[in-house]
């Protein structure tokens, strides 16, 4: 059976969006992902040049999706992650039905300053970053059966 999984950051454009598309390509179809925002934006154009570069994903026809959204419709999930700051974090939501409730604090792409090329580094570290929690997570789930 499936896990569902959600993650959630402040406008779904960027670190959620990253989490979902390093689930769905290093979980398989052991697990149902999705990703939302407190306060939906745009995209950010640096994390779709960013994953598309690194791992061919294209999410640039994507749109952003509300926690609100979510939690009107009664969808429910085994893992709600947030990927935001810790003062975001806590602006979070409670969703209805049993979870499991995590957080994960990464630097907001939005918020990165300088050259084009310095920001796009940066993007690629918090992606590398992102990458690497998603895989050691993977290997506990896998742990615990």
């Amino acid at each position: 059976m499936k896990r569902s999984v959600l993650f959630v950051c402040i406008h779904n454009s960027a670190r959620s969006q990253v989490a979902e598309e390093m689930l769905r390509k290093h979980g398989g179809d052991r697990y149902e992902t999705q990703s939302a925002g407190i306060e939906p934006g745009r995209l950010n154009p640096n994390v779709i040049e960013v994953l598309k570069e690194d791992d061919g994903i294209d999410i640039s026809g994507k749109k952003t999706c509300s926690v609100a959204d979510l939690i009107a419709s009664g969808r429910t999930f085994d893992y709600v992650i947030t990927v935001c700051d810790e003062t975001s974090a806590e602006r979070c939501p409670m969703f209805p039905g049993k979870h499991q409730r995590i957080h994960w604090g990464f630097p907001d792409p939005s918020r990165f300053t300088g050259s084009r090329d310095e920001i796009l580094a940066r993007v690629r570290e918090v992606k590398a970053t992102i990458e690497e929690r998603i895989l050691s997570w993977l290997k506990e789930q896998d742990l615990r059966g």
